[in-house]
């Protein structure tokens, strides 16, 4: 065994006994120890210590837009940390790089979006959004309004409240300590959603949240009038609209938001991901005008609400430096058309390979879904095999199973071209070609 091999073995020994991971089978970590330990990425490559070099065909979760190994923000996030890395906005203290971000997302997102609330990730900034629609409805003599509707199938995040809002069961079922007061319903039925507040109370609704496209929840999108029906009736009971627009930002489905497609503006939108590209934690809240006006005018205390990290400088400086990248290299557009190009090749998957049921996507978010030969589902899916048959032909996937689904999920960076779509088009046929052969033969 040579000096590198030890190494690598060491750093696998090291992983099972001191690193427990994030969304991750205990019992394969220790009985396989880790898939990859990465150490380079460029473009849409990852590179893992053994040499193998991966297409990153979800961005790793979502979020490296701009692809990995852009010096751009590193440079961007030293010359702002060697001036100044962090400081307090707690009582009324502020930094240049957090006005700057707050007045640029200002100016991105649909009117009447205009005052920025930061925090380090998605999580938080959806537990953020349902304290403060909360809190605005105390602040306006309506305390009862405190019930959050979310949608079957939705993912908002693992903190305690953003938890609660998941439509994902198993998520929820990981503790049986949630937080009160959070409401499910299909997440496509606006008629459902209609019984659920009269039943309920319109009086007790403080807020519906929901993702322009599902993304963990297996890239669910919309039909084209679902979300305007949606405003229809917040309008109608006085209740608020949140987006969570943590995966769908930042020119994801081939626009800078998600629900820019619906033609359709909320009440609060919630954003985190694609801001740095995964370069440093940063998340956050935009709120109305009308709220933030209010909050203004009600708030005659301290906001009671923040992170050690809202606002911080570095973040921000390197979240302006992203959306600079993205808009300087027309990001938003490749991903609307290199995204046509890969649904149109998961359909062509589809036409050659029998077990795949259905394709679906909006920008590089897209999906597919399995079924035997009898149309029924696979027992057990068939989803984590394909992911595995795709790894080792040099393709990184997502499979989805949660919720009786049995799917395989794609979003690769945005600065993608069209020959490396064609390409993870190809890998993927093969893998499924794979799985199918032996599943049939």
């Amino acid at each position: 065994m040579t000096k590198r091999q030890e190494e690598i073995q060491q750093l696998e020994e090291l992983d099972k006994k001191h690193f427990l991971h994030p969304t991750t089978s205990i019992k394969e970590q220790q009985e396989a120890g880790p898939a990859f330990i990465f150490q380079k990425g460029k473009g849409i490559y990852l590179k893992d210590i053994k040499g193998t070099t991966l297409i990153d065909g979800v961005s790793s979760l979502w979020n490296v837009n701009v692809g990995h190994g852009r010096k751009e923000l590193a440079n961007a996030a030293k010359a702002q940390m060697t001036k100044l890395a962090f400081t307090s906005c707690f009582n009324t203290f502020s930094n240049e790089p957090a006005i700057r971000l707050a007045q640029k997302m200002a100016d991105l997102t649909p009117e009447p979006l205009t005052a920025a609330f930061f925090t380090s990730g998605g999580s938080e900034a959806n537990d953020t959004a349902y304290k403060l629609a909360r809190h605005y409805w105390l602040l306006k003599g309506q305390p009862e309004r405190k019930k959050i509707i979310s949608r079957t199938k939705s993912y908002h995040g693992v903190s305690m409240g953003a938890t609660s809002a998941t439509g994902l069961q198993g998520f929820r079922e990981f503790t049986k300590s949630l937080a009160p007061d959070f409401h499910f319903v299909d997440h496509f039925d606006t008629g459902a959603l209609r019984r659920l507040i009269e039943a309920e109370g319109p009086e007790t609704i403080a807020a519906i949240i929901a993702e322009p496209v599902q993304g963990a929840g297996g890239v669910h999108v919309a039909p084209k009038d679902y979300f305007k029906e949606v405003k229809d009736i917040c309008t109608q009971y006085g209740i608020l609209l949140i987006t969570d627009e943590v995966i769908t930002g930042f020119g994801r489905t081939g626009k800078w938001f998600g629900m820019e497609h619906y033609g359709v503006t909320p009440d609060m939108m919630c954003f985190a991901k694609g801001i740095t590209s995964g370069y440093v934690q940063l998340g956050g809240v935009m709120i109305s005008e009308q709220i933030h006006n209010d909050l203004k005018k009600f708030s005659s205390g301290t906001l009671l609400h923040g992170y050690t990290y809202s606002g911080h400088a570095m973040a921000c400086a390197v979240g302006l430096k992203n959306i600079e990248l993205i808009e300087k290299e027309n990001l938003v557009e490749n991903a609307r058309a290199r995204g046509e190009q890969l649904l149109e090749g998961l359909e062509w998957i589809k036409s050659e390979r029998k077990i795949v049921s259905a394709v679906r996507g909006l920008g590089l978010m897209a999906a597919l879904d399995f079924v035997d030969q009898n149309q029924q589902p696979f027992q057990p899916p068939v989803s984590p095999f394909i992911f595995k048959e795709a790894a080792k032909l040099g393709l990184i996937c997502r499979a989805v199973t949660l919720n009786a689904q049995d799917t395989i999920v794609l979003a690769p960076p945005l600065i993608i071209s069209k020959e490396e779509t064609e390409k993870i088009i190809h890998i993927l046929k093969e893998a499924i070609k794979i799985v199918e052969l032996n599943y049939y033969n």
